[in-house]
């Protein structure tokens, strides 16, 4: 054993031999074998050493381990030390220390302790990396799982886990005060009580640990110092992996040699190690822990057991006020809960130890079993135990329900309510139950009949008003129905005094007044009371209240001078006092007679509680707060001055309760001032405790203390408080000089808590002596305010920041001072130590701290008591990770600590009230969390923690900025994870919710009956979107089903506030019409929808038909919603000029009316019969109803009128017939064309002639556009031409760009073309403007000429001339730079283009970006728009997450997919929805959601699943959507199901509200069966409106193609029709209605029967001639009745002004050619009216075109461009020749809009017309045409060439629109294209491709125009050979059949390419 090297091969061999290896060699064998011989005799000294420490054992039979024996020393040594430290501070209190001798000692000690704490570090080196080794392998720090979530980690885990992370702990001022705490504990105050001198009683002893109450888990399972432990952390996690792999710098060779030995073992050998390891510590250490068999009096205690504890602080406010006993050992405790069932009787004191020691296994057992607690709670001494499970982590819900049975109490009402079951249940179910005493008279009189439940009463004036729900009076009214009273003797006088309680009128009437039912009661004896009763009641029989009265008058119930004379109903004095207080005070309170009259009944007595002056008040106040008597059963101290008062205002209570009580009577005597109780007590009850402590005996009589204070044996037999107390009062002297001296007694007593006092007493006296001794030459004492503490740091001239107060108090122990003293000395060595300390050895110093700390920890943990460790640490803790978390850049780290230690980090701060500035740093910390982490970390943090972040974030909101992201999913988590567990939280998450997701408010936990909750969410409700309301609506409505609406109260939605105005129309529909007009005012001050608002005004004004002017004036608008029928009621009434300015405001803010409203209310007045006589100011209000009032009513209006009304007019929205009117009447007599005047026209700009505009100068149209460009989109199309053609044909137009730019959308290439080189030159200007496609393209190519390098080097610079660039040069610049940087850059640029991308570049994008590897990274940077225009073919590839991110983008900016064509939509969102599951089961809410605007395009399989109950409660969000024929069908099936709503003829006007514009998509025959009465004209008018809102509305505008919209309109026409008697018509009909001019702007002319329309009277008929025009449904036979009534009215079409011409429009079809020709078209707009008309037959076009030459009298040459424009179709009916003689120039101009037409023009005529085009002041030869021109011209590309178009290359094909190929003849057609250039087509051209053209096609050009149209199959083709790959070109495969059959418009997705 001694040779070389054998130490440095000891720890080799020690593991091997604890490993219990076998083959450790020789020199191991004799080690363990000498090892074990040495043990025998060091075991025995160690037992020695421990029976030289015996000590008595404590009166609480705790076991007096060496560690406690030597903290709480025995009698001899702890008086030795007592002397010692006496001695120790008279030593340092008399030496003389000068300047000089305090420095030489100051060096001295400083040298000391550099070379002390050197010599530590070199010798603690070792042993701590040897222990940390060790308790890293015991102590698992928690770490994240693969989940992202952790166990919780304890103290010992966070520090052990901060020094493997290099987190300095800083301990060493923390490590000092445990040890002081330890050595020098303070002692016993000789201060008692709380007063001025002494501001720090003695309190209960530090508690080590509390269980939290809620939201606990075990977080410490493991104790350390537990030596059968199987998972052990792994070698890896430790020291060792650091000190093998030599990362660990300055390790011994011995460690170094440890772990190469342990990393040779496996698991199971490493847990042997430590099991053996672990038992050979504790066989040594066992002696020192536990109790001596030396030491045992009687049986042997076992070794304490072992309890895990939780280490930390508690969570503030989760368990009750009782003091924690412990016990030695629980199994002693026979805490077998099973077995207290079965035991007749259980101790008290074994249920309150249980309960202190075993808290979470007592939770479990008693407070969650209702049967057990009951049997416990029959003991009195065990009523604590209603607090204790309040304040548990038992289920509240369970408790209440077991518990707190209201109606059992009501029930009983002889049976008095115990104030512990009240508080009890006010602690649970605190909002319930003073719901139900506020709400509820006779429960309120029931509990407080009670004086001793006064202090429960709540406050219920501060109470929000009560649900709206019927309350329980009302229930329990139900056993008060007298009628079924048949068996009296079965009513029991429960029942009599429940009916005389709530229904005291109704008793009285029914009961008292019948004599024969009275006696029948009487009859039995147990109701004799009765009859005294019904007496006193009949004769002060209360008045009934009428029905009129919601409420009966306070003042007639409470008619309190006839109190006094009468007998008042106890109900009636429960009234009066709740809503009429201060009276009640006046009137009752202080009229002694009055009140002395209503004590005498008993139900009366809770007045004392209440009615009393202010004495009383005070006095019940402090009895509640100071009489605390069931808190003095604990050994606390209770001023004398509480005891005095407690005597004098409640001796009842006091002498029954304290005198008679032996325990709190003992403990109150603990407090010498208290003694005089002795005497209090025997004066006036029977003193149960005797002086000498024998029960029973007489008291204070006789006392004689040298009988009875025999000294001598109390060492042997304590005395009780009360012989204590009379012997120090009685034999002072004796006392002081027999109990003083005797430290062994001493100490027994100092170990009782009524008795602690005798010490302190002593140590006074003691000092009392001692002064007066040494100070003999006179006769004065100390100086009373001498401090100890303070005197000795400034005699040795210490600096010291410690607080002296609790040092310096009166009475502070000895301890305490020295204490004091060390600190200051540690503060005052720190700094210098420090200075002269290297790194290394302040590293070792620190690291043995915190190990020591940590060592600590696992002592207390399994000794079960307090070292004061945590107290002490806590802020060195939260110190440490605040300056680590602001150092620490690694989150991930971070994390850990956040989520890991957030709940024992949590545990250490103070309360919220107390935060300091560490601990909110630590909280700020969770705001900095990634958005990633967040979720997990939060959903981990305790709900104390949470609390604390709600409060930092409600303070710092402003400064923190969080972004929305992060507070969504930040509120998400509290919601999902924090709130469903304690619905306490939800008024702090308040400032959060309107970041709240919809999904989130949903799922919400059930609160919707929480007060407090509903009316959070109300405060907030107007900061949240449209969306999160309606989530909060959706989830109030599962709390409030439509019975409990209708049974509810007429003030339910005040009394529910904002949230009534969200819920789901389901449930909104069945509010009364009372609920509503009561509500009225909190529904508008909220968003309703359309249909909420509807319902309201519709259920109101048809139910009331006396509303006050109020009452319109607050529903405002909404009575615009009204059936015009019901307001007509009130015409002639006051009223009814309410209701017309209300109307008048509705018209004037746009809303669309029914035409009877209009009619009716605003244009059937006597003023408006002779329109000339309105003055100016009139005509101004009535301005915006001039455009209903009709061109008839504008003709009689003088020029005067209208040019000063022109400031109201010029923002009216007019016809261009209308503005035509006021334009010329306003010109008669005023210069409009003036520069100020032309601005001033606003919208009536229309109503200017274009040749008036042609007149204009460059500078006053440039003056104008400005206010012109807020109207442009209402020019016509000749007007814009006139105006921008004028303007561009000046070079100076560069300057004006800013000016024109309204007019860019309309202006001709060929104008941009001359000046593209000054827009380059000017290109900072020009790349801001919204240049259209083709503008861009022919800037773009200028720019590639001039300035190439400007493309090349700044490509965003080009701004919006960007969507002009051509594929060539896109693709230039991404494989310039390819990086994912770059080419996002690119894309982005592309996303931010003024106007639409080509289909082209489209195209081109997605070509060049597929190569690329990160593709699918790119997809969210393409934008819907260029994202949708890839084939189906790649979209079908796309995993779930491409395929879930296009959805996004498409359900974000739906606008793109709207675009596509229906057969692509709905290839795309079959392919989604495969991607996404949703073929099977329900269609569900979210689902259907998460599609967005796709959603109604599934396939009908699919579709028809909808989830019904999302149909009905979404209808408004549904009828925006849009509907192919096949889902019309099926919402119109659905909507007939009995889960909807029925079948049509059950349907009532809600119905049809909600259904609204669905009611088109049913078939006729189910149409004629809903109610006739139903389908008013009001109604079908809101039908038809709705449907026109939708159809101009976003959606509408791209949804249906002709003939879905020829079929709805047949549809529209069938109800208008049908439901109006046109189709019934016979003999015994009624007339037909006559539609006026107002009914057909609502409805359409077109659904009309034509001689309906022609029995219109002349002045309605002319009002819609314009309507009618436009009317592009009307049939023939209805165009030729209307235009004969036109030739009516205005005469033969030869007479027809220029004015009737521009209103016929359409109509003029039926013109014959003689009247055509006949016509006098000699302005633009009038030609232009007829030349939108595409219904022309050829001979009618050729008579309209001689007819503009003959009337403009001008030659084709010399027609202008805007003259051509207004032509539109009628260009056809030019000649060929005619067409050839056109001004090439003019005609270039014009083809911007004549392009966009489908011309009916011959083969010849186009092919002239292209003639033109490629004129070379035109846009020069075809072949120079780029993409741009081909765009221009549009359809007129149909007529290019052959040999022309058989040349076209790809960039020109790209710009052929598809109007233009679908116009090509088709022999030319199959001519010009070969096969290549068919596949350069897109899917949108290849679309436009006719039956004829591609029947004129050959098999291979049919191919390639087959993959154009189906690209999803991507199958290539050779067409060199002519042949496909894989696809034979002799049959018809499935997939060209298809492509055929979609080229055909049938849609058949499902078969397309099966399997795909």
């Amino acid at each position: 054993m001694v040779r070389e090297r054998y130490l440095d091969d000891f720890p080799k061999m020690l593991v091997c031999i604890l490993s219990g290896r076998q083959d450790c060699g020789l020199e191991a064998e004799l080690t363990k074998t000498v090892s074990l011989e040495l043990g025998k005799p060091l075991l025995i000294l160690v037992s020695s050493l421990r029976s030289q420490t015996c000590t008595p054992p404590s009166s609480d039979g705790e076991s007096n381990s060496f560690l406690r024996a030597y903290i709480s020393m025995g009698e001899s040594a702890s008086a030795a030390l007592n002397g010692f430290q006496q001695t120790f501070t008279n030593i340092l209190s008399s030496v003389p220390l000068s300047g000089k001798l305090i420095s030489a000692v100051s060096g001295l000690v400083d040298a000391a302790a550099t070379y002390v704490s050197n010599v530590m570090a070199t010798v603690l080196q070792i042993p701590m990396d040897y222990i940390q080794i060790a308790l890293q392998f015991g102590i698992r720090i928690p770490s994240l799982d693969g989940q992202e979530t952790c166990e919780q980690g304890d103290l010992k885990q966070l520090i052990m886990w901060g020094i493997n992370n290099n987190v300095s702990w800083s301990f060493s001022n923390s490590i000092i005060d445990i040890l002081l705490d330890i050595f020098l504990g303070p002692g016993q105050s000789m201060c008692t009580y709380p007063g001025p001198e002494c501001q720090n009683p003695p309190s209960v002893p530090f508690q080590r640990s509390v269980p939290e109450a809620k939201d606990d888990i075990d977080i410490n399972p493991d104790i350390l110092l537990k030596c059968d432990r199987h998972i052990l952390v792994g070698l890896n996690d430790t020291l060792c992996a650091d000190i093998i792999t030599g990362s660990r710098v300055g390790s011994s060779t011995s460690v170094h040699t440890f772990c190469q030995a342990l990393s040779s073992l496996s698991p199971n050998q490493i847990e042997q190690v430590w099991s053996n390891m672990c038992y050979v510590i504790q066989t040594l250490v066992s002696p020192l822990l536990s109790r001596s068999s030396d030491c045992s009096v009687g049986d042997t205690q076992p070794s304490p057991a072992v309890t895990p504890s939780f280490e930390t602080l508690p969570i503030p406010g989760s368990a009750p006020q009782r003091v924690v006993r412990e016990a030695s050992n629980l199994k002693q405790l026979a805490c077998n809960y099973s077995s207290w069932l079965e035991n007749k009787a259980v101790d008290a004191v074994l249920v309150s130890l249980c309960s202190d020691n075993e808290y979470r296994e007592f939770v479990k057992q008693v407070c969650n079993n209702a049967t057990l607690m009951r049997k416990l709670l029959s003991n009195q001494m065990n009523s604590w135990l209603y607090g204790y499970c309040a304040n548990s982590s038992a289920d509240p819900g369970y408790m209440v329900s077991q518990f707190c049975f209201y109606e059992q109490w009501i029930n009983q009402p002889s049976v008095l309510v115990d104030p512990s079951l009240l508080e009890f249940c006010m602690t649970l179910d605190s909002s319930r139950l003073t719901q139900l005493i506020c709400d509820n008279t006779g429960f309120f009189l029931l509990l407080f009949s009670n004086p001793e439940n006064g202090r429960f009463m709540p406050n219920c004036t501060s109470l929000p008003p009560p649900p709206p729900f019927p309350n329980m009076n009302l229930l329990i009214l139900d056993s008060c129905r007298y009628s079924e009273w048949h068996d009296v003797m079965q009513i029991t006088i429960d029942i009599l005094s429940q009916c005389i309680l709530f229904d005291q009128s109704g008793f009285t009437k029914e009961v008292c007044s019948n004599k024969t039912f009275l006696n029948s009661l009487l009859r039995n004896k147990a109701n004799a009371w009765l009859e005294s009763h019904c007496n006193s009641s009949l004769t002060f029989l209360p008045p009934e209240p009428t029905q009129t009265q919601a409420l009966p008058s306070i003042t007639s119930w409470c008619d309190y001078y006839t109190w006094g004379d009468r007998q008042v109903d106890n109900s009636v004095v429960a009234l009066c006092w709740e809503y009429d207080q201060l009276a009640f005070q006046k009137n009752v309170c202080c009229k002694a007679s009055v009140f002395e009259k209503l004590l005498q009944d008993p139900l009366n007595k809770w007045l004392t509680s209440v009615c009393t002056d202010i004495k009383e008040i005070e006095e019940i106040a402090v009895l509640s707060q100071v009489c605390r008597y069931s808190d003095w059963t604990r050994p606390i101290i209770v001023d004398m001055t509480d005891l005095a008062l407690c005597t004098e205002i409640d001796p009842l209570n006091f002498t029954s309760k304290v005198c008679a009580n032996a325990t709190i009577l003992q403990n109150l005597l603990a407090n010498q001032d208290n003694t005089w109780l002795i005497q209090f007590c025997a004066n006036h009850s029977n003193p149960v405790v005797s002086l000498g402590g024998n029960r029973g005996q007489v008291g204070l009589t006789g006392f004689n203390p040298a009988e009875q204070c025999q000294y001598s044996s109390w060492s042997i037999s304590l005395p009780d408080a009360a012989l204590l107390t009379l012997c120090w009062q009685h034999d002072q002297t004796s006392f002081v000089s027999s109990i003083c001296p005797n430290a062994g007694l001493l100490f027994l007593l100092s170990r009782e808590p009524s008795s602690l006092w005798v010490g302190s007493m002593c140590t006074t006296y003691s000092n009392y002596i001692t002064s007066t001794t040494t100070n003999s030459s006179t006769t004065t004492t100390t100086d009373p305010n001498f401090c100890l503490a303070r005197s000795l740091v400034k005699q040795f001239n210490w600096t010291c920041s410690a607080d002296f107060t609790s040092a310096c108090q009166p009475g502070a122990s000895q301890n305490m001072a020295l204490q004091m003293v060390v600190r200051c000395w540690v503060e005052n060595r720190r700094t210098r130590v420090n200075d002269v300390l290297s790194p290394p050895v302040a590293t070792v110093l620190e690291q043995a701290v915190s190990i020591t700390v940590v060592i600590l920890l696992a002592l207390e943990e399994v000794q079960n008591t307090s070292l004061h460790v945590t107290e002490n640490i806590r802020l060195s803790v939260l110190g440490s990770v605040v300056r680590y978390l602001e150092r620490e850049n690694n989150f991930d780290k971070k994390r850990v600590l956040l989520q890991c230690f957030g709940r024992v980090l949590t545990s250490l701060m103070l309360t919220a009230r107390d935060v300091t500035s560490n601990e909110f740093s630590v909280i700020k910390e969770y705001f900095s969390i990634p958005l990633s982490s967040l979720s997990s970390v939060l959903s981990s943090a305790h709900i104390t923690t949470v609390r604390l972040i709600l409060q930092y974030y409600s303070r710092n909101k402003d400064t923190l900025q969080l972004p929305v992201m992060y507070l969504s999913t930040m509120v998400s988590v509290l919601f999902q994870a924090h709130l469903v567990k304690d619905d306490s939280l939800f008024p702090e998450l308040a400032p959060l919710l309107a970041a709240a997701s919809p999904a989130d408010i949903e799922a919400l936990p059930s609160l919707q009956n929480n007060s407090n909750v509903r009316e959070t969410i109300n405060r907030y409700l107007g900061d949240m979107t449209l969306d999160q309301r309606r989530a909060f609506g959706l989830w109030y409505s599962r709390g409030i089903p439509p019975s409990n609406i209708i049974r509810a109260q007429q003030s339910f939605i005040r009394d529910t506030g904002n949230l009534i105005a969200y819920l789901p129309f389901y449930n909104f529909q069945h509010l009364s019409s009372a609920q509503l007009l009561d509500g009225l005012d909190v529904l508008l001050r909220n968003s309703l929808t359309s249909l909420k608002q509807e319902f309201i005004a519709y259920s109101i004004i048809s139910t009331y038909r006396n509303l006050t002017a109020q009452d319109f004036t607050r529903l405002g608008n909404l009575s615009c919603l009204a059936d015009p029928e019901d307001l007509l009621v009130y015409k002639g009434t006051v009223v009814f000029s309410i209701i017309r300015d209300i109307v008048m405001n509705c018209s004037r803010e746009g809303l669309s009316l029914p035409s009877r409203l209009i009619s009716s209310l605003l244009l059937n007045s006597t003023e408006l019969k002779v329109p000339s006589s309105l003055s100016p100011d009139r005509l101004a209000e009535l301005g915006h109803l001039l455009p209903l009032l009709g061109v008839t009513f504008l003709q009689g209006l003088t020029p005067s009128q209208l040019l000063a009304a022109l400031p109201a007019l010029n923002s009216v929205s007019f016809s261009p017939a209308q503005a035509s009117i006021i334009v010329d009447k306003m010109s008669s007599i005023s210069t409009l064309t003036a520069p100020v005047q032309l601005q001033q026209l606003g919208s009536l700009i229309v109503g200017i002639k274009t040749e008036t505009l042609l007149t204009l100068t460059s500078d006053r149209l440039l003056s104008s556009l400005p206010a012109m460009a807020q109207h442009t989109p209402g020019l016509s199309p000749p007007q814009a031409n006139a105006i921008s053609t004028k303007l561009w044909g000046f070079p100076e137009v560069i300057g004006w760009l800013d000016d024109v730019e309204p007019l860019l959308y309309c202006t001709p290439l060929l104008s941009i073309l001359a000046r593209t080189r000054m827009l380059v030159n000017n290109i900072t200007t020009a790349s801001k403007k919204p240049w259209n496609t083709q503008q861009a393209e022919a800037i773009f190519k200028e720019v590639l000429e001039t300035k190439p390098n400007l493309i090349k080097l700044d490509f965003p610079s080009l701004g919006t001339v960007g969507q002009g660039v051509s594929c060539k040069v896109l693709q230039e610049r991404v494989r310039a730079d390819s990086s994912p940087t770059s080419v996002r850059r690119i894309l982005a640029f592309l996303r931010q283009q003024p106007g639409p991308l080509h289909t082209s570049l489209k195209t081109c994008v997605i070509e060049e970006l597929y190569q690329f590897e990160f593709f699918s990274e790119l997809l969210k940077d393409l934008g819907a728009e260029i994202a949708l225009s890839m084939p189906v073919s790649t979209i079908k590839k796309f995993p779930t997450d491409m395929m879930d991110a296009l959805r996004k983008m498409i359900v974000q900016d739906p606008h793109h997919f709207l675009l596509l064509s229906r057969t692509k939509q709905e290839l795309l969102v079959d392919k989604m929805v495969q991607r996404m599951s949703m073929y099977t089961g329900v269609f569900t809410e979210q689902e259907f959601r998460s599609l967005g605007i796709m959603a109604t395009f599934v396939v009908d399989e699919v579709f028809i699943q909808l989830d019904r109950s999302f149909f009905i409660n979404n209808l408004v969000f549904l009828r925006g959507l849009c509907y192919s024929s096949s889902k019309m069908d099926i919402v119109a099936r659905i909507l007939q199901e009995p889960a909807a709503f029925g079948p049509v003829n059950n349907w009532n006007q809600t119905t049809l509200s909600q259904v609204d514009r669905f009611l088109f998509f049913l078939p006729d025959d189910r149409l004629q069966e809903i109610p006739l009465a139903l389908m008013t004209v009001g109604r079908i008018e809101k039908l038809f409106m709705s449907q026109r809102r939708w159809a101009r509305g976003d959606v509408g505008i791209f949804c249906s193609d002709e003939n879905e919209r020829k079929r709805l309109f047949e549809k529209q026409q069938f109800v208008l029709q049908f439901f109006l008697g046109f189709l019934k018509m016979n003999a015994g009909s009624p007339t037909p209605m006559v539609p006026t001019c107002e009914i057909l702007y609502t409805t359409v002319p077109s659904a009309w029967p034509s001689n309906s329309l022609t029995s219109m009277s002349s002045s309605a008929f002319s009002n819609c001639l314009e309507l009618m025009g436009r009317d592009p449904f009307l049939a023939s036979y209805q165009r030729i009745q209307v235009l004969n009534k036109v030739k009516q009215i205005y005469g033969p079409a030869s007479s027809f002004s220029q004015s009737v011409i521009s209103q016929l429009g359409g109509i003029a079809v039926e013109l014959s050619l003689g009247e055509l020709s006949s016509l006098q078209l000699t302005e633009r707009s009038s030609i232009a009216a007829l030349g939108a008309v595409s219904a022309w037959n050829n001979r009618q076009l050729s008579a309209l075109f001689t007819t503009v030459l003959n009337s403009t009298k001008q030659s084709p040459s010399q027609l202008d461009s805007s003259v051509l424009v207004a032509m539109g179709y009628i260009v056809c009916g030019a000649k060929t020749t005619e067409m050839n003689s056109f001004n090439a120039i003019e005609f270039s101009k014009a083809v911007l809009w004549l392009g966009q037409l489908k011309l009916s023009c011959s083969e010849e005529q186009l092919l002239a017309l292209v003639g033109l085009l490629a004129h070379s002041l035109a846009f020069g030869p075809i072949s120079s045409w780029g993409t741009d021109v081909f765009i221009e011209i549009g359809v007129l590309a149909a007529g290019l060439p052959d040999m022309a178009m058989s040349a076209l290359v790809k960039e020109q094909i790209e710009g052929i629109t598809s109007a233009a190929i679908s116009m090509i003849p088709p022999n030319k057609f199959a001519v010009v294209f070969n096969q290549r250039q068919i596949s350069m087509f897109s899917y949108e051209q290849a679309t436009a491709v006719t039956k004829e053209q591609l029947s004129a096609l050959s098999d291979v050009q049919r191919t390639a125009l087959a993959l154009v149209l189906t690209p999803w199959e991507d199958r290539p083709v050779n067409f060199r050979v002519g042949k496909s790959l894989g696809l034979a070109l002799s049959h018809s495969p499935l997939c060209l059949i298809l492509g055929l059959l979609m080229l055909l418009v049938l849609s058949c997705p499902d078969l397309i390419c099966p399997g795909s």
